[in-house]
């Protein structure tokens, strides 16, 4: 865990440092269908009142006819943490579980902890690569307008995605997220045009029931080259 700093919004912005041994991966907060997310438990944290990753670009590899989205070698997740008390100092503990793969995908599970000094803390580099390394939003791809259409299908629902999008940005390696962590999202098909895509999965609830979409929370990643546009929302079809 890498303490950070402490920044000008009265926030802590930390970090997750992961290193694997050559020819392993581990995952993105998305992996595919055969990986395995990365859950915090941040029992025993002091003065933290929540956390939002930064999530660097990661690669995308394909096994045994299966897509995973992750990392190799070493990776650095930022961590940017509120405070009950921005002028206090804080504690960041807990465990992790995460899945580490080269043939095949293991669990892993690993304690941690960090005192996040109020008085801040040194700009750490490999933290400030990280959130170099970032996604660009939608206004900066110059996204038009995204339409998710939803269909219902036995035991879930169908979401077609369209946008338009510079076709310099354009890739068929999509990835949707239901803004749910309840609701599997099946690897999208993807057709590209000149001027966009039309990204179409299916959506099922891990309780086997109804539900409902908000398009608001969906999220949709274009990973194109050694890049990626992070798309947040959609409006009906």
């Amino acid at each position: 865990m890498l303490p950070g700093w402490r920044t000008a919004e009265g926030r802590h912005m930390a970090g997750v440092r992961i290193r694997l041994a050559p020819g392993w991966k581990t995952y993105w907060r998305a992996p595919g269908d055969a990986g395995i997310p990365p859950l915090f438990d941040w029992a025993g944290s002091e003065n933290l009142t929540g956390a939002a990753f930064h999530w660097p670009v990661p690669d995308v590899t394909w096994q045994n006819g299966m897509r995973t989205i992750g990392y190799s070698g070493e990776v650095t997740i930022p961590v940017e943490l509120s405070l009950a008390d921005p002028a206090a100092p804080a504690r960041m503990a807990g465990r992790v579980q995460l899945g580490v793969c080269q043939d095949v995908c293991v669990p892993a599970e690993l304690g941690f902890t960090a005192v996040l000094p109020a008085s801040g803390g040194d700009r750490d580099p490999a933290i400030l690569a990280s959130l170099v390394d970032q996604p660009v939003s939608a206004a900066e791809a110059g996204v038009g307008p995204v339409r998710c259409e939803v269909t219902p299908i036995d035991g879930g629902l169908r979401l077609t995605a369209s946008l338009e999008m510079d076709a310099g940005r354009l890739s068929d390696v999509v990835v949707i997220e239901a803004g749910d962590p309840r609701v599997w999202v099946s690897e999208p098909d993807v057709r590209l045009a000149a001027r966009g895509l039309t990204a179409v999965s299916e959506l099922l609830h891990v309780d086997g029931g109804p539900f409902a979409l908000d398009r608001s929370a969906v999220r949709i990643t274009v990973l194109a080259g050694d890049g990626a546009v992070d798309i947040r929302g959609c409006s009906a079809g």
